[in-house]
């Protein structure tokens, strides 16, 4: 009775977004999951772009992907043990199995673990390369609002974390799957919402970046702070099994704490730390001092042979113009020798 209500909901709702018949894609006998798919290219993105604004201030190549390397890997995890923890009914309950907890690739990451852990890993990195993980921060901050919104297409390949129904032109068709719950029907795309949103986050960083001169992490502040206004709205659109606590969602009572502690964040930092700071790093400074040890000054091949030639050009010059200037002064003198004789 629930799934013909659901159908016929959707065949009133002529205009909806379609959600895919399977979420893998195949590259030739190669399967490739939708939202493993989707999180990958947004990891890239943000390394990508992190890195050139890394560099734009002052950084190395390379510097903000090596960094990566331990942030990622720790961003998953923490990303997963969010979800798990807070969803534990969906994989130690009875009629559950356990090792589901570990297939990543079906969905499930919390973002609030995954910045947290990814942030220690980040820190870790940073300390093997002796920057402030601050300044590395803000440098990301646009790239991880960017990867969000391109990971969040992962959840519309596996047909979840949709809002409530709706017959709204943009509206998401649901298949019906009897296994999980789900009933067939037209839903607000809150993957849609939420993927938007952060795009217009990585936005607003970027301008108030350039126009304000943020640093200290405070463009990581800022993204936090944006991202958290749009999830708390999301949050009362979606219609999935959560927790809740005094009558909202756990991520709502999360987007608020977290909401807080980034402002409280970019204030205090605004007035300890004003202005950007300079990036430098160790490894850079001990190249270029190796290369001048081993160079020798610019245009000095061999440690100070060049200021002596260019002190006897100076000195044959000298001696080559009063030989040129006592020419003159020969044919005067000898002018009146000639009239005498004649």
């Amino acid at each position: 009775m629930t799934a013909r209500h659901g159908s016929v909901d959707s065949d009133m709702n002529l205009a909806y977004i379609p959600s895919p018949s399977s979420g893998v894609i195949y590259l030739g006998p190669i399967p490739l999951r939708g939202y493993a798919f989707c999180i990958i290219i947004g990891v890239f993105v943000a390394v990508w772009l992190g890195g050139r604004r890394w560099v734009a201030r002052g950084g190395r190549v390379g510097t903000v992907a090596d960094i990566a390397v331990w942030a990622v890997p720790f961003g998953l995890i923490g990303g997963r043990l969010y979800h798990v923890i807070t969803d534990y009914e969906l994989y130690f309950t009875d009629g559950r199995d356990w090792v589901d907890a570990f297939k990543i690739w079906e969905g499930g990451l919390g973002i609030w673990g995954a910045i947290a852990m990814g942030a220690l890993g980040a820190w870790i990195g940073c300390r093997r390369r002796g920057i402030p993980l601050p300044a590395w921060a803000d440098a990301i901050a646009p790239g991880i609002a960017f990867a969000q919104a391109i990971g969040r297409w992962g959840n519309w390949f596996n047909q979840e974390l949709y809002g409530k129904k709706t017959d709204l032109p943009w509206a998401l068709k649901i298949d019906a799957d009897p296994d999980i719950g789900r009933v067939a029907g037209t839903y607000h795309p809150t993957f849609l919402y939420e993927s938007l949103w952060c795009v217009g986050v990585a936005l607003l960083v970027i301008w108030a970046d350039r126009k304000f001169k943020l640093g200290h992490g405070r463009a990581f502040a800022l993204y936090v702070a944006a991202y958290t206004v749009g999830r708390f709205w999301v949050e009362y659109l979606r219609v999935d099994t959560a927790h809740h606590v005094l009558g909202m969602r756990l991520n709502n009572w999360t987007s608020i704490i977290v909401f807080l502690a980034a402002v409280a964040y970019f204030v205090i930092s605004a007035k300890k730390a004003p202005g950007r700071e300079e990036i430098v790093e160790p490894a850079a400074v001990a190249e270029a001092e190796q290369a001048k040890a081993e160079g020798g000054e610019p245009g000095r091949e061999d440690g100070g042979e060049a200021e002596p030639k260019t002190e006897a050009k100076t000195e044959s010059k000298a001696e080559a113009e009063p030989e040129s200037k006592a020419e003159p002064k020969t044919e005067a003198e000898s002018k009146p020798e000639a009239e005498a004789s004649k």
